[in-house]
């Protein structure tokens, strides 16, 4: 058992492909990998829960694996959502004093409150909500107006909900399969927790997370999110054009797109030939490999230009000057980054996890960055407990990296 002055953080990224799981233990105000677990989703159907029972029993496998690596148990995860059940929306909370007086830490608390009970419905669930700024008397663009005298405060925010119901069955799995839920976070911040530094966020910087069956998008301006939303485009999608286009299986459409495929013409020897299955009885057959590209091309201007429409909405055109990080399954594929450079007109690369110790090489891709931001998060509301602090909220929390 670990020491009193040990604690555990752990993830659990609960997707519609896979589950994982990463514990690390928390010390002396660092992060330290101790291990990691990883099996096949079930449960899953169209990109919603559709058997609780066997999403638990996935949840478990992987924790269970997690542990084993560790050498120690945990009992408690931060969990991340995402999918097409995920909302984001900017909401303005106003605060009227009746007359002017010194702005304190709790006005600015019950302006935030306010903004939050905006347009909620009974079948959501609050994930996040994220400040972005204050306007005092009218006067817009105060980050922090504590200490400053006024008769009305608006808090500026955006919030991040999903379906009540999708929220309540993912964590009644995760008690299911033993586990106390510590939070739950939207995945695309997560992913963002990860890779993205204070400096980055400050110059203008977007993470797309392209899981299985959908793509969280996170923008980030002056520190602040200015856009939150879910896709549903995701890896999958590129999976079944080929498996539509070549007649094919999506198991053998999935592996001649790991083996051979690009989401670009002309990075690759589109010259060439590739091996295609056919079906029972009937001998295999070949195919141009550009024609596999230019389907994969096509899918991959469909996204980023769907991305970019997101981009625009929030005003960060051309503004985005440390560009677009991109994770998840679907980042792997050769000559995603140039499609988004091209799209985006911006600069473009995987995200990696960074801010961990001891984190293994072999973990170092953009399929784990959203999970180790889980871990990352847990860490911190550890951290932020052991010192006794008051709680920092969302923004600290993000912000204290």
């Amino acid at each position: 058992m670990a020491s009193n002055r040990v604690r555990l953080a752990a993830g659990l990224d609960v997707g519609s492909a896979h589950t994982r799981c990463v514990i690390c233990i928390v010390e002396e105000g660092r992060i330290r990998f101790a291990g990691a677990g990883e099996v096949d989703s079930r449960g899953w159907a169209n990109s919603k829960i559709a058997n609780r029972e066997q999403m638990s029993e996935a949840v478990r496998l992987a924790a269970r694996e997690a542990e084993r690596q560790a050498g120690m148990s945990v009992d408690a995860v931060v969990v991340g959502l995402g999918g097409e059940a995920i909302r984001g929306d900017n909401q303005v909370g106003k605060y009227d004093f009746g007359r002017p007086r010194e702005i304190d830490q709790s006005d600015m608390a019950y302006a935030v409150e306010k903004a939050c009970r905006q347009q909620l419905d009974a079948e959501r669930v609050l994930l996040q909500v994220f400040p972005q700024d204050f306007t005092l008397d009218g006067n817009a663009g105060v980050v922090n107006p504590r200490g400053t005298r006024a008769a009305r405060l608006e808090a500026n925010v955006h919030i991040v909900t999903t379906s009540a119901f999708e929220h309540q069955s993912l964590v009644s799995a995760v008690h299911e399969a033993h586990l106390a839920v510590e939070e739950t976070v939207y995945e695309g911040m997560a992913a963002a927790y990860a890779c993205v530094t204070q400096d980055e966020r400050r110059q203008g910087v977007a993470v797309a997370d392209i899981g299985a069956q959908s793509t969280e998008v996170v923008i980030y301006a002056g520190e602040a999110m200015v856009q939150a939303v879910s896709l549903r485009v995701g890896a999958e999608h590129f999976t079944r054009d080929i498996a539509h286009d070549f007649k094919i299986s999506f198991e053998d459409a999935e592996h001649i797109k790991r083996e051979y495929g690009c989401a670009i013409l002309g990075l690759t020897a589109d010259n060439t030939f590739i091996e295609v299955p056919s079906a029972d009885g009937r001998p295999a057959r070949e195919a141009p490999r550009k024609r596999l590209n230019f389907i994969l091309e096509s899918r991959a201007d469909f996204l980023f230009r769907y991305i970019k429409k997101k981009v625009d909405e929030c005003g960060m055109d051309r503004r985005l000057l440390e560009g677009i990080l991109l994770t998840g399954g679907g980042a792997c594929l050769n000559g995603m980054c140039d499609v988004a450079e091209l799209v985006l007109n911006c600069q473009s690369r995987n995200g990696l996890p960074v801010g961990i110790q001891d984190w293994p090489d072999e973990l170092t891709n953009p399929t784990w960055t959203a999970v180790a931001g889980l871990a990352m998060y847990s860490g911190r509301l550890k951290e932020h407990r052991y010192q006794k602090r008051s709680s920092p909220g969302f923004l600290s929390l993000l912000m204290s990296k």
